[in-house]
């Protein structure tokens, strides 16, 4: 009875550390799907609705560590890339986080958003119009 009960309890710490390990919250490295380049640096937290939110720590771009959105519209338009909100209203829904807006500062344009970890060190980023199905995703990298 007592290895059954150390068994379970050891199998339900490993399931805890590798839910934990998969957490999208954190800083990542956003890495350009067309060129391959490292672009910025994005921080995910959870804000008090529960909700995801990501904001830009750091412009990794030589020359454009001070980039200003000039393309975006509202009360983004022509402000610091830098400090500005990216990605906002993903809720839990399984595996990953969806529900939510992301927005391209070189585009200015907003899209509908999902998430969802790839291991400890990797988060699929798909942004989207409409269905899922067209759309772009980007595989960013866990800031250690």
């Amino acid at each position: 009875m007592v290895i059954k009960n150390c068994f379970v309890l050891l199998a339900l710490t490993i399931l805890s550390f590798n839910v934990f390990c998969q957490s999208p919250v954190g800083t990542w490295k956003t890495i350009d799907d067309n060129t391959g380049k490292e672009k910025s640096q994005v921080r995910i937290y959870e804000t008090k609705s529960g909700k995801l939110q990501g904001e830009v720590v750091k412009i990794l771009e030589p020359g454009r560590e001070n980039a200003i959105c000039t393309t975006c519209t509202g009360i983004r338009k022509d402000k610091p890339v830098k400090g500005m909100t990216i990605l906002w209203g993903l809720k839990k829904d399984g595996d990953e986080w969806s529900g939510g807006q992301i927005l391209d500062p070189e585009k200015g344009k907003q899209y509908k958003c999902t998430i969802k970890p790839k291991g400890k060190n990797e988060l699929e980023v798909r942004g989207y119009i409409g269905i899922s199905l067209i759309g772009r995703t980007q595989v960013w990298q866990r800031v250690q």
